[in-house]
């Protein structure tokens, strides 16, 4: 037979585990921002941004075969920016005691669509290191793209600033927050539904009749010690009473 459960019961059994299901939600938050506000680094992020632009002469104009060309250009560019070339000058000009890979993982460069800008977006435990980071791969790719492709096409559009209140990327403690509270709702609602479910007790007449499939007739309330004691003490009373007055 399909068991089937109301509306009736599923708020007695959240009502019931309520504690439960606070106590699990609480955890994940507290837990939460101990991790994002004492525990995780925060990462900083500065940007630059490079023009890809065919030098022309005076006099003359861009047609749409130049633009295009230029953008084609970009996807070769961002692959070199990116590439030991660069970066290992960048290492020895910075003087930074960090590898090419660990350079490379910091840094990511981009193009809007049909855009003939470049940006170079570096992230960092530093704001500062950060800023010097971005500016000094854009000058060195600038600089060195003129050997490299025999171009001299790519110029300096913005470099990064440090601002005097940085803000890091990551971690976002709020958000963190607000993901931990939800998952640890759910987790305390899934978890007081389960505790149900693998509660075989009968607790009520009407688990009764769907277990046994027979009516309730009586039933025998609950008692504390207390008033159990109290009644037998009156019983006895009475009947000590009517023994010395049958003795009489």
């Amino acid at each position: 037979m399909e068991e089937t459960i109301s509306l009736k019961e599923i708020v007695t059994t959240l009502r019931k585990r309520i504690s439960l299901i606070i106590l699990l939600t609480a955890l994940a938050v507290a837990a939460t921002a101990i991790v994002s506000y004492f525990m995780l680094t925060p990462m900083y992020q500065a940007s630059t941004q490079l023009l890809v632009n065919q030098s022309k002469e005076e006099g003359q104009v861009y047609t749409q075969n130049d633009v295009r060309t230029n953008i084609e250009l970009i996807n070769t560019y961002n692959v070199i920016i990116t590439s030991p070339r660069i970066l290992e000058q960048v290492l020895d000009e910075m003087q930074l005691e960090r590898s090419y890979g660990t350079l490379r993982d910091q840094i990511t460069v981009g193009s809007e669509r049909d855009s003939q800008v470049v940006y170079i977006r570096v992230e960092d435990e530093s704001p500062a290191m950060a800023v010097q980071i971005a500016n000094t791969i854009a000058t060195v790719f600038q600089e060195d793209i003129v050997d490299i492709m025999n171009v001299d096409n790519v110029s300096l559009l913005s470099l990064a600033e440090l601002s005097d209140d940085p803000t890091p990327i990551s971690p976002n403690p709020k958000l963190n927050m607000a993901i931990a509270f939800v998952v640890g709702l759910m987790a305390g609602v899934g978890l007081a539904f389960l505790l149900e479910f693998l509660d075989n007790t009968i607790k009520t007449e009407e688990q009764v009749e769907e277990k046994l499939g027979i009516p309730v007739i009586g039933m025998i309330a609950k008692m504390n010690t207390s008033n159990v004691n109290m009644n037998m003490a009156k019983h006895a009373n009475r009947t000590r009473k009517g023994r010395e007055h049958i003795g009489a």
